[in-house]
């Protein structure tokens, strides 16, 4: 399972009410969340990710509220992963759960730039820069996760045993 797209850069404590505001929290719909992804912390991003695009972030990525609407809108937004040095907890937990690829690699957050393109393998944990021609060693997923990811989440992997 891979990944590949255009690189969004953020720092440290990149929390849930920057990642979706509150003021939209009145849905759950996933293409209505997807609309204000980011938007406290980037006004462009919406009009400029594509489909398969990769967020980059320091630490503490997905900090504040335990609210799931956060990795909802980045998937729905287009992001195909999450880099980042670190994650809060529950943001990792959720984004496993509705099927949001993250991945933790310091030295990958470190040094990939806004706009370099970026590949992912979950099997073997590399991340590679295509822009600059590194690569960097990441977590790889465990088989288990990258089930629940391929099947675009939980409910869908538990549903898809029976």
């Amino acid at each position: 399972m891979k990944a590949n797209g255009t690189v969004f850069k953020y720092g440290d404590n990149v929390d849930t009410d920057v990642i979706i505001p509150a003021r939209y929290l009145n849905s759950s719909d996933p293409a209505e969340l997807a609309q204000h992804c980011m938007e406290d912390i980037d006004k462009e991003f919406v009009k400029k990710v594509r489909k398969g695009d990769i967020i980059v972030a320091n630490k503490n990525f997905g900090c504040g509220s335990s609210r799931e609407h956060a990795p909802i809108a980045i998937k729905a937004a287009g992001v195909s992963c999450v880099i980042a040095e670190t994650f809060a907890r529950i943001f990792y937990r959720n984004s496993i759960n509705i099927g949001l690829p993250i991945i933790e690699c310091p030295e990958a957050a470190q040094n990939i730039e806004a706009g370099d393109e970026v590949e992912v393998d979950f099997d073997s944990g590399i991340i590679t820069n295509k822009t600059k021609g590194t690569s960097f060693k990441g977590q790889a997923f465990p088989e288990f996760m990258q089930k629940i990811i391929k099947a675009e989440g939980l409910i869908n992997y538990i549903n898809s045993q029976q």
